[in-house]
């Protein structure tokens, strides 16, 4: 663990680190504030709301499935550094719309700024994994995954905590202002050049990414990597869609009790990441995978019947202290902690594995077709939660939807181990 922390010291590292941290925590602050005005200030019907999360999130992902395959090119056959810097000045751009959005209450605005941040984000995620093994040395890489996935959700937390309690005035200075922090960031990140000359991009983007993945997938190992890390993200982007629905409607609670869960959520995933570095001592391996993909499962379950029996104190919403008070949110909020911890020590030697089993001049295009496969089940998730709503399941149902996810994320991460083994 010192080791890995060693690394917030190295100028190869810690302008990276910094730089995800205020991208995500950008993300999640414009996205919650979002969500929150429109949860408990435009709308009043839970069907409408619930709806709104789920177009919502899938607006957001929607970029990583059309442009993965030019941002992996762009990773792999340009300066990784230089990219990084004109896709945070883009994030300056669009915030600006975002917190314009915000000050008018604007709905398509917000979309359309929320859309343009899927697509800051699908340019930036191949860079932050494939830059890993270039700057850092093979035993660090691990280590090196486990802090960004740690900090990336140290900063949902703090985003998602500004952005569900301050007024949309604040948070729209704030976007801006956090954009203009990145890009200061941005700048001190180390050269990155190409490890192989730089090739023509393809711009075709449904060729390309076809391209892309049949030239990842067809490998068994990497299929099943990608394969169970795109279960664990579809079932987060469900989770992360129904939380203002579910705690306003199951719960009856306000939207500081909808802070609290992603909240949890993000600590969770943040102690999972470091700890099985602790536990792997720095070596990729998929051993511990399919127990914890199981372990979300059950967390899941039992925390579908604390739902279940969930009973409401009286007339209207109850705030963070009433809700943190009751004897039965205990269960409800070590369930949350559970599923999000075991999600951490999933997802993150997987991470590891994309980036270290390739060679370096295709680690970019390798997490560019993970990010596709990903990005299509998290829209297949919300999708299929969406059109199973609306034929009559309960926001709480939806639950026990992404608990049954957990088995074959389980059985692709146990194929992988053994094929590792």
């Amino acid at each position: 663990m010192h080791s890995s922390l060693a690394l917030l010291s190295k100028r190869r590292f810690l302008p990276l680190f910094a730089t995800q941290f205020l991208g995500a925590f950008n993300d999640n602050l414009f996205k919650t504030a979002m969500v929150m005005l429109v949860t408990y200030a435009i709308y009043s019907d839970p069907a409408r709301e619930a709806t709104f999360s789920a177009i919502a999130a899938a607006l957001f992902i929607l970029p990583f499935f059309l442009l993965s395959a030019l941002a992996g090119q762009l990773a792999d056959w340009r300066d990784k550094a230089k990219l990084i810097r004109v896709v945070k000045t883009a994030e300056v751009v669009i915030m600006i719309a975002g917190a314009a959005g915000l000050l008018l209450s604007s709905i398509p605005l917000m979309l359309l700024a929320l859309f343009a941040m899927g697509v800051h984000s699908t340019f930036f995620g191949p860079i932050k994994y494939a830059i890993l093994p270039q700057h850092l040395r093979e035993p660090e890489v691990l280590g090196g995954t486990g802090l960004v996935e740690a900090g990336t959700y140290i900063a949902i937390l703090g985003g998602t905590i500004v952005g569900g309690l301050i007024h949309p005035e604040a948070a729209a200075a704030a976007v801006l202002g956090v954009a203009l922090i990145g890009r200061i960031t941005g700048q001190q990140v180390p050269d990155a050049p190409p490890v192989v000359a730089s090739e023509k991009i393809d711009f075709h983007i449904l060729r390309s990414s076809y391209r892309l993945i049949a030239a990842t997938m067809h490998v068994t190992r990497l299929f099943r990597a990608i394969v169970a890390i795109s279960f664990f993200w579809g079932m987060g982007a469900v989770l992360a869609a129904q939380f203002p629905p579910l705690v306003k409607n199951v719960l009856f609670a306000d939207q500081t009790v909808a802070t609290l869960f992603l909240a949890i959520f993000s600590v969770g995933v943040a102690i999972g990441s470091l700890a099985i570095n602790r536990l792997l001592k720095g070596r990729v391996s998929a051993r511990y995978a399919p127990w914890a993909a199981l372990g979300m499962g059950a967390f899941l379950c039992d925390f579908y019947f604390a739902l279940k029996g969930w009973t409401p104190l009286g007339e209207g919403l109850i705030g963070f202290r009433e809700f943190v008070v009751r004897g039965d949110a205990e269960r409800v909020m070590f369930d949350l902690l559970g599923v999000a911890f075991c999600g951490g020590m999933f997802v993150v030697p997987l991470y590891a594995f994309l980036t270290t089993t390739v060679d370096k001049s295709a680690t970019a295009r390798t997490v560019a077709a993970n990010n596709i496969v990903n990005s299509g089940a998290m829209v297949t998730g919300t999708l299929l939660v969406v059109a199973l709503m609306a034929a009559g399941l309960s926001v709480a149902e939806t639950v026990l939807v992404v608990a049954a996810a957990s088995i074959p994320a389980a059985v692709f991460a146990w194929r992988l181990h053994r094929a590792c083994s």
